[in-house]
């Protein structure tokens, strides 16, 4: 691929599928198996921007760079970390929207590894199930921490809910700011992204609204 085209793909947030690119072998290593090996691709990124490595101050900093990496930013691209969603019998029959609104948004843009800061609100229409409402906090949280693109964050959440849930009726809108935008390229300081999926219900305009005017949205 030419460098045109690579900076193209990224300034445009392109992204190929719902499903985050991963590797067939993506899990064959342990987590300090990986922290090892990114410690030592880290250190040489800061050899060759030219950072002296002995320094009390530096020397530490590949080692922490990898563990943040594995165990904290990108924690989100393994299976084993997601949150169990359990869900209850509706047994109360409650019928109306159940809005969860300004989860934080702390993720990682995959096209520049620079951070995507926000917040997401969440809102379904329960049919024969409902869910604890930390769940919904804990699973933007799960797909958040992986490198991703903003759409495609989205439509994750919304997808794994409506499975969960067994209702189309789930609405996931995301405000966000994208540090590649205000930091390089650019450099728009004040603009954020919006991204909103939705099905069931929530595809007749009057949900939508209600939904929005619940959020303090400006329609």
């Amino acid at each position: 691929m030419d460098k045109d085209n690579i900076e193209f793909l990224g300034d445009n947030h392109i992204a190929s599928s719902i499903e985050t690119p991963l590797r067939s072998d993506a899990f064959e290593k342990s987590d300090d198996e990986k922290i090892a090996n990114i410690q030592i691709y880290f250190q040489k990124i800061m050899e060759e921007l030219g950072l002296d490595i002995t320094d009390d101050s530096l020397s530490g900093t590949p080692y922490r760079v990898a563990k943040m990496y594995v165990k904290e930013l990108f924690y989100g691209l393994d299976p084993k970390n997601k949150p169990r969603l359990s869900t209850f019998d509706n047994k109360y029959g409650y019928k109306k929207m159940l809005i969860e609104q300004n989860i934080t948004i702390d993720s990682s843009c995959e096209h520049h590894f620079l951070p995507i800061t926000g917040f997401a609100h969440v809102a379904y229409i329960p049919e024969d199930k409902v869910i604890g409402l930390s769940k919904l906090n804990r699973l933007v949280d799960y797909y958040a921490h992986r490198p991703q693109v903003q759409e495609r964050l989205c439509l994750q959440i919304l997808k794994d809910l409506q499975e969960v849930l067994k209702t189309k009726s789930v609405i996931v809108m995301i405000n966000a700011k994208h540090l590649c935008v205000s930091s390089r390229g650019i450099k728009d300081k004040s603009s954020f992204t919006t991204s909103i999926e939705y099905g069931g219900h929530f595809e007749d305009k009057a949900y939508r609204d209600e939904f929005l005017n619940a959020i303090n949205y400006e329609v």
